[in-house]
């Protein structure tokens, strides 16, 4: 059953030039109940501002987000503080997001006290709960968040935001900050909390690892906009998008990198989302633009079931070696944009 929905999905930050920083551009999905769908991208790519449109800590400039009956986008005052009991957030750093002054018991009890959820007695039962969910001994509850390392900070995190029992839980790179070793147990906690809860899950990373670990469908992300979405199996087998290819080259381990010199790359920087270019956004980087990359902007189109593309080359090209790639390369190479790669 789908349980969340976004469309068209705009988030825009006035300069006091006039101009707008476009950092969610018109992004759409859906995620059915019990599932997690994964969004990955670069630095700037726009992620961690959709996670902060779908808890409506931004306002979107256009769009619809629906949350079972709820209806996130038109919702105001105490009727979105009140929704915000089904849709919770872990965020990224867990000591930043904690309050220093407050004790983890107090922290994590927090949000049933602001919702008025249960009496006293049921709100420290469930605090209770939380703690032995999370793997937190109770006695803990009378520490501060300084005196927890940071994967227990995170724990603690995650079992604030589980106690008021949402059906979403946003996840914005919520093991970035954590040592490899501590990223393990605490994907296996969301992972043991979804199948526990029934929870559904919409996670943040830049780590293509992290998501094929914990997602079941991901969308990645470049300058505002989604350019591949799928399932993950299919994107991880059978990525058609340049952008993708080039994500998927950066998480090679040294080794591998190593043993395949002829891995896909591109270079240069993304363009500015102040002034987003007319076509492709990423057809200045890519190797295989033509002009009509930047002339017209492509569609996310489908290719093989959920799996959908937005490249007007997706079905001519192959997989990510150069030295492919440069035998493949179309012959009407991009002249009419200074920078783009021949």
């Amino acid at each position: 059953m789908r349980l969340l929905e976004v469309e068209n999905l705009k988030v825009h930050f006035p300069l006091a030039s006039g101009q707008s920083v476009r950092a969610v551009d018109g992004v759409s999905f859906s995620v059915d109940e019990g599932a997690s769908f994964g969004i990955v991208g670069e630095s700037g790519s726009g992620k961690s501002t959709t996670a902060q449109a779908l808890m409506r800590l931004v306002d979107p400039v256009e769009g619809a987000m629906r949350l079972g009956d709820h209806n996130l986008s038109g919702l105001q005052g105490e009727s979105l503080r009140l929704a915000r009991k089904t849709i919770q957030m872990v965020f990224q750093d867990p000591f930043s997001s904690l309050n220093p002054r407050l004790r983890a018991g107090q922290a994590v009890r927090e949000p049933l006290d602001l919702m008025g959820i249960g009496t006293k007695a049921e709100r420290e039962a469930k605090v209770d709960e939380m703690f032995a969910a999370v793997g937190l001994h109770p006695d803990a509850k009378r520490l501060f968040p300084h005196q927890f390392s940071g994967g227990q900070r995170q724990r603690l995190c995650i079992a604030r935001a589980m106690v008021t029992e949402p059906r979403v839980v946003v996840c914005d790179e919520p093991v970035s900050a954590l040592d490899v070793a501590i990223q393990a147990q605490i994907l296996n906690l969301l992972k043991g909390l979804q199948r526990d809860k029934k929870l559904t899950y919409v996670f943040i990373s830049h780590d293509l690892a992290v998501v094929q670990n914990i997602c079941t469908h991901v969308a990645v992300m470049y300058l505002g906009e989604f350019v591949e979405t799928g399932p993950v199996a299919e994107i991880f087998a059978n990525a058609k998008h340049p952008y993708t290819w080039s994500l998927m080259a950066a998480a090679l381990s040294p080794d591998d990198r190593d043993r395949d010199r002829d891995r896909f790359t591109v270079s240069g920087e993304p363009p500015s989302p102040i002034n987003p270019p007319k076509g492709c956004r990423f057809a200045g980087r890519c190797p295989f633009a033509q002009n009509i990359c930047v002339t017209k902007r492509p569609e996310l189109t489908k290719v093989a079931g959920k799996h959908r593309v937005a490249c007007h080359f997706s079905e001519t090209l192959t997989p990510p070696l150069a030295e492919l790639a440069a035998k493949q390369r179309p012959k009407n190479k991009v002249t009419s944009t200074p920078g783009t790669p021949p």
